[in-house]
């Protein structure tokens, strides 16, 4: 061997020898290990810990019939009454409400949730055995209104799978002697199955639970009841599918939605929805004769919606005119259309922002008070403002100009009106304003300084470009409130993907959202982000992937996390977590087998993992109707979860309650089952007896999930059996 050779091999037996010591030196390194006072600190910035440490927080005004208000604060604990006189200007604050007032203001009369008064309040409807019944509060006679209401063909019933309950869904009129109900028609519905675990026989839950595969959906056919004579109306058109124009289904806020009577209790108009949603015919009917007239249909090549937060179209038969809206020009906006040619006569908002929220008509002044988002300039466009326009679309005027989120309460004649503004850093201002704007007087100011004595810190309102660079994308940032930039930090995406709205939530200041924060305390990047198809923004942002929920924004996920990291070298892209629940949940088992080279561990809880298990309203709004494709399987099989399981490469943990009567159980089972038969390692937890957000057992998941990405994610030892403590408040 030559010189060469020998010096060759001696310097590649020494490397080999450092090799060795190091990998040997690294295996025998201590594995990181969080402790019991870790996770304290980190439950410290929960939300039953946090929003105690508020003072001042917000002003929520109860108006006297003098035009006065009284609201109350809390202040280092302790409740403050506030009395407000807009005349004078003046404020006065005592201890206890009596005193403040003379005397407290008298409660309504509490009834059942079960049950829905009138106007009025003398008389209340309730459903027994199918069919609408009435009580006089003042006497206790009841009285049955209908007699042919039959076993899931009832009067007034709320079902719309998902969701389900007891109590009537009806519009009394102005007048309190009518209501507008229907007959539901649920008969030739799928069934869903849920089982109690307990001791001895399970016991079954069944009720109807409509479904994408349906031939026949549910449908109301709809009726007048007058409850002076007794006497029942139907209206002379077909039975209409239960469907709404402001989300899912026609009683999603618990009301009749989209009806409205005339102020004189002589006609109804209503809108009447596709199964599809996308078409929408507004419709007069004489609620005396049940005749009705056609006044005009929008048709739409994707989903209809008329607004976000209320139903935003009115009827104005003293005036014989229409407030509609529509996202036509690819925005929301509101149009004015004559009643009796149902032409339109003008539009009344215009731009690149939406009117999210039309809050109070003023006929006799002409005048529409609305919120409205993405209309100024240079500040997040899901910030909510508060406007007024006159009926021609002219003096469109911004009633609370500070940069932020505004909720806004009027008084009862409208001469003025209480602005709470926020921000997700910046905490909330409560001022008095009149009817046009012009600030009266401050009222509150948050004060978090009990907040910040405990170290706690405001997220990071973080802007990056949607993955097609096409849009800016909002979110926010956690990061501990230790944060060493010269360290590398695991990341958790935390999901919801809408379409019916992001993960981020309302823009407004919160001292605790979900358990972010609180994650991010254990030595996490924490990142949210409102990806692409989330409403609140332009109708082409929204419907960027109608027909494709299993989009689930994971392209604008992953292209946002990495701009970040370029921005911030402490986020370490080599190790990203994901979780969601509901619809997060099903973004977080799609994320974990379509992009198994970028998250390494999910946490996938409650999810809609194949919308033909979920309820039908739900994907035929945002997807359509079931069809078959070209390649022999439907729109909705492509879409589903569990036919990508063999994918998985990471760690993905399951949790599902077993009476999730929103989002059934079987969703999980079939990823689980499809798993199973791909040999695929996973993690499951299964709530017995627990609903879609886990009730009491809630603080558990929440404890489970930061072991499994400390464990999983960080590589580093957890407590065991940690326990989250709910304080005992006074």
């Amino acid at each position: 061997m030559s010189t060469k050779a020998k010096h060759t091999m001696k310097k590649m037996f020494s490397l080999l020898c450092i090799a060795v010591f190091s990998f040997s030196g690294f295996a025998q390194q201590p594995q990181k290990t969080l402790t019991t006072e870790d996770y304290e600190q980190a439950t410290k910035f929960l939300g039953f810990n946090t929003y105690t440490l508020v003072d001042k927080s917000s002003v929520r005004p109860n108006w006297l019939d003098n035009g006065s208000f009284w609201y109350d604060i809390t202040i280092d604990g302790e409740r403050q009454y506030v009395l407000i006189d807009p005349k004078k200007k003046s404020k006065k604050t005592s201890n206890s409400l009596k005193e403040l007032l003379g005397e407290k203001p008298e409660k309504g009369q509490r009834r059942s949730w079960t049950e829905v008064a009138s106007p009025d309040g003398s008389k209340t409807v309730y459903i027994k055995d199918w069919n609408l019944w009435m009580r006089d509060n003042e006497s206790g006679e009841e009285t049955q209104l209908t007699e042919d209401g039959e076993k899931n063909y009832g009067y007034a019933t709320d079902n719309a799978g998902w969701k389900h309950s007891d109590k009537p869904i009806v519009l009394w009129s102005p007048d309190s002697k009518k209501i507008a109900t229907f007959k539901q028609d649920q008969r030739h519905v799928s069934d869903m199955y849920l089982v109690e675990t307990k001791v001895g026989e399970p016991k079954l839950q069944e009720w109807k639970y409509p479904i994408p595969q349906d031939s026949a959906i549910i449908k109301i056919e709809r009726v007048i009841i007058d409850t002076e004579d007794k006497e029942l109306t139907k209206l002379n058109i077909p039975a209409d599918p239960r469907r709404g124009t402001l989300c899912d289904d026609i009683a999603c806020d618990g009301s009749f939605g989209d009806n409205e009577w005339g102020p004189d209790s002589k006609t109804l108009a209503f809108a009447s929805v596709s199964r599809d949603h996308r078409k929408v015919t507004l419709r007069v009917a004489n609620t005396e004769t049940g005749e009705v007239e056609d006044i005009f249909t929008e048709e739409v090549d994707t989903q209809f919606e008329s607004g976000q937060g209320s139903i935003n179209w009115h009827y104005l038969p003293e005036s014989d005119e229409i407030i509609w809206y529509s996202e036509r020009d690819d925005w929301g906006h509101l149009y004015l259309y004559d009643l009796e040619s149902g032409k339109l006569k003008n539009q009344i908002t215009k731009g690149d922002f939406v009117v999210t929220s039309l809050i109070e008509v003023d006929e006799d002044k002409r005048m529409l008070y609305f919120y409205a988002q993405g209309k100024e300039e240079g500040r997040d466009p899901y910030f909510s403002n508060f406007y007024s326009i006159k009926f021609n679309g002219r003096n469109l005027k911004l009633l609370t100009p500070e940069n932020g989120t505004h909720n806004v309460s009027l008084s009862p004649e409208n001469k003025y009106f209480v602005d709470n503004y926020s921000q997700p850093d910046v905490p909330n201002v409560a001022v008095l304003r009149d009817i046009k704007g012009r600030k009266i007087m401050d009222l509150e100011k948050a004060d978090i300084s009990r907040l910040e004595a405990i170290g706690w810190q405001a997220p990071k309102p973080i802007t990056v470009k949607s993955a097609n660079k096409k849009w800016d994308l909002y979110g926010l940032m956690f990061t501990p409130t230790n944060l060493d930039e010269s360290k590398k930090y695991p990341i958790v995406n935390y999901i919801y993907p809408g379409p019916q709205g992001g993960g981020v939530g309302g823009r407004y200041f919160s001292p605790a959202r979900r358990d972010h924060q609180a994650l991010a305390e254990l030595g996490f990047i924490v990142v949210v982000i409102d990806g692409t198809c989330n409403p609140g923004r332009s109708k082409s942002f929204h419907d960027a992937c109608y027909g494709d929920m299993g989009d689930n924004t994971l392209e604008d996920q992953i292209s946002g996390l990495k701009q970040l990291a370029e921005k911030h070298p402490y986020m370490d892209l080599d190790r990203v977590g994901i979780w969601g629940h509901s619809g997060g949940g099903f973004a977080t088992a799609d994320a974990m087998f379509s992009y198994p080279e970028f998250y390494k561990v999910g946490i996938s809880e409650s999810g809609n993992h194949d919308n033909r298990n979920y309820e039908d309203d739900w994907g035929e709004r945002y997807i359509g109707l079931i069809e078959d494709t070209e390649n022999g399987k439907t729109n909705y099989e492509l879409q589903a979860n569990q036919y990508n399981a063999e994918n998985l490469q990471g760690d993905l943990l399951i949790a599902h309650g077993n009476l999730d009567d929103n989002v059934p159980p079987y969703n999980s089972y079939l990823v689980i089952d499809a798993l199973i038969k791909a040999n695929k390692d996973f993690d499951l937890i299964i709530f017995p007896n627990a609903r879609h957000g886990y009730g009491k057992d809630s603080y558990y998941m929440t404890r489970r999930r930061w072991d499994y990405f400390v464990e999983n994610l960080m590589g580093a030892e957890h407590p065991k059996e940690f326990k989250i403590e709910v304080p005992k408040r006074r």
